[in-house]
């Protein structure tokens, strides 16, 4: 194939797009603005760790790297709630052989570079940004470390090159082009629990941990090294939020008030809390994602808040999708864009209000007896009529079904337990025979 692809930014899905394009025997260029990050020289980028689940999985499997991930990642089989006073509850996601898998980004991004470079037909510039696109020619402007600019042709331009695309800046300035960038009430922190004597881990190791508190919560996720990657979730004003927390007295009294099981393991909490930069969160929404030869994929074209743990699954499914269009279309870009865009919008849309609803969910009501009640249902169910009765977690996280129906399903899940509580049918449901006539005759 004699066309030409540039990939615009060499993160995650821009790397991974770059395999499956080269494999396709296409030409690909891939242009990233930060260094190698094989290097060791890398600076910059998040560190926030990435749960890795079924529809990511799926998209690794095509290019013969999932086993290679698995073995840098820790499962995680459910949420483990932390109380003010110590208490701990555990919440399984689903049934006990279902995991979510918490990986490091960087890790995660050093495998797929190293994968690229193997093939000849992918060829890669670091510490290149993308500082203009001319839509209707087919032209980038890239700008080197040394300040030197210079256009790049290519027959077909991917923006794989984050939320603040360069690609997305140039499209959303045609008519007619749909853009919204909505910022949460909420920035974020990232902390560290440290590994105990021997790195060994001090807190249960498959678990996501969250600490919920209502109007502001903290997770952590395991590290092979036996430390966990903690983010605490604040709102930047109010009585409880970052803007009064100034001084070490502040910040220590914030954790003995809210966090005290967490402080003996987090020896460094002062110092990074010091440190590290609070963080923002924003969904964005943008459409057309395609103009003429060029399309947007990954967090250019949806970038979602992290609470589904969905936004790198997300980016990797835009992969497989366009994938499979180039596979069923042939060789008409316009068409294979066109249908790409969309498949991917409608779903993309889903995620980013699924993730939404499910940081109200996470902060507010994981530790609430009456939510504790229904999630009790959904797993009575789920372990009796295991592929039968399925959650919306289970839909999103666990399988490759598209996120429009999964969201769509959760709402008649909700309606669903409702009734079997108002109707008092939960003794019921023990029976096997009798909870699948009664799935059978709702769904």
């Amino acid at each position: 194939m004699g066309e030409k692809i540039v990939l615009v930014g060499g993160g995650l899905a821009g790397s991974l797009m770059s395999i499956y394009l080269a494999k396709r025997g296409y030409e690909v260029h891939l242009y990233e603005r930060r260094d190698d990050m094989r290097s060791g020289n890398y600076q910059g980028g998040r560190s926030i760790n990435l749960a890795l689940s079924t529809r990511g999985i799926t998209a690794l499997e095509k290019v013969g790297l999932v086993d290679d991930i698995i073995s840098i990642s820790i499962p995680m089989f459910g949420r483990m709630m932390h109380g003010v006073t110590g208490e701990l509850n555990y919440q399984a996601y689903g049934r006990d052989d279902q995991a979510i898998y918490s990986v490091s980004r960087g890790e995660l991004n050093i495998k797929l570079i190293q994968l690229a470079d193997q093939y000849p037909n992918i060829h890669m510039y670091f510490n290149q940004k993308c500082v203009k696109m001319n839509l209707d020619e087919n032209i980038a402007t890239f700008e080197n470390k040394e300040g030197e600019k210079y256009d790049v042709i290519g027959d077909v331009f991917l923006a794989t090159d984050g939320a603040f695309s360069a690609l997305r800046d140039a499209m959303i300035r045609n008519p007619r082009h749909d853009f919204s960038q909505d910022y949460q009430s909420h920035g974020y922190k990232e902390l560290e629990i440290v590994p105990g004597q021997n790195s060994t881990f001090q807190m249960e190791e498959k678990a996501l941990h969250i600490w919920p508190r209502s109007s502001f919560m903290m997770i952590a996720l395991p590290n092979p090294g036996g430390n966990f990657t903690c983010t605490l979730f604040l709102p930047y004003n109010g009585e409880v939020s970052f803007e009064n927390l100034n001084t070490d007295e502040q910040v220590m009294d914030f954790f003995q008030r809210y966090f005290p099981d967490s402080i003996p393991m987090m020896p460094n909490l002062l110092e990074d809390f010091r440190n590290n930069p609070i963080g923002h969160l924003a969904t964005m929404r943008t459409y057309p994602w395609v103009k003429n030869r060029s399309a947007l994929m990954g967090d250019a074209a949806h970038a979602i808040v992290p609470f589904y743990g969905q936004g790198m699954n997300c980016s990797f499914e835009d992969c497989v999708i366009l994938d499979e269009c180039i596979e069923e279309i042939g060789s008409d870009w316009h068409k294979i864009l066109d249908a790409y865009q969309k498949s991917r919008k409608p779903n993309a849309d889903a995620i980013a209000d699924l993730a939404i609803q499910n940081f109200v969910e996470m902060r507010d009501l994981v530790g609430l007896p009456g939510f504790l009640h229904k999630k009790s249902i959904e797993k009575k169910l789920v372990d009796a009529l295991p592929g039968h009765y399925r959650t919306q977690y289970e839909r999103v996280t666990f399988s490759n079904d598209p996120y429009r129906e999964a969201l769509m399903a959760g709402e008649k899940n909700d309606k669903f337990i409702q009734h079997i509580i108002e109707n008092n049918l939960e003794e019921k449901i023990n029976d096997k025979s009798f909870a699948k006539t009664l799935v059978d005759e709702w769904f």
